[in-house]
């Protein structure tokens, strides 16, 4: 159970109603992460439009890769709820469920390509000692792999994007749905 009021959908009326229908259609289901915004309507909206744009926009990284990113931070920050339901959308392009699996346990004993290792390697020390990038050119290794500007910005988008999700999905305690991270559209 959540730490704070929800209103659930059929508790919705007005904008909020509006929103949930919107987001319903558009993503295939209403997750609890947009529940939990509840008290703020609006704020759903452009959490919903950030997502959108860091995950869905046309990037020098592709959805996989983002994906891939999303779970490594879940999985740096033991938020289960994004883990479950990034891990999903992964399974959707990876089409290997047992690599998912052992992401979310080590990304280091994943087969992966150079550039999805230092993309992870990126991800989780991002997550897990911020301060350091202050001092060391975290880009050097994206970069020698062939990222530009534009696909490093996307990256720590990314980053940074899940761990502000992740940290609200565990103040708040968002409640894994019961059909988890089936059903939505990617």
């Amino acid at each position: 159970m959540a730490r704070i009021q929800i209103k659930s959908y059929n508790e919705a009326t007005g904008r909020l109603k509006e929103i949930y229908d919107d987001l319903i259609d558009k993503r295939g289901k209403l997750a609890g992460v947009h529940c939990i915004q509840s008290l703020r309507p609006e704020s759903i909206v452009r959490h919903m439009d950030l997502y959108m744009e860091v995950m869905f926009s046309k990037s020098g990284l592709s959805r996989a890769e983002r994906e891939m990113m999303a779970v490594v931070v879940s999985s740096a920050n033991r938020c289960e709820y994004c883990q479950i339901h990034h891990a999903e959308a992964l399974s959707h392009y990876w089409k290997d469920e047992e690599k998912v699996l052992l992401l979310r346990k080590d990304y280091n004993k994943v087969e992966l390509t150079e550039r999805e290792k230092l993309l992870c390697r990126f991800a989780f020390n991002l997550t897990t000692e911020p301060g350091e990038a202050k001092d060391n050119d975290v880009t050097v290794p994206l970069r020698d792999v062939g990222l530009d500007d534009s696909a490093i910005l996307d990256a720590t988008m990314v980053v940074a994007y899940f761990n502000f999700v992740n940290r609200i999905v565990l103040a708040l305690d968002v409640p894994l749905e019961a059909d988890s991270g089936k059903g939505y559209k990617y």
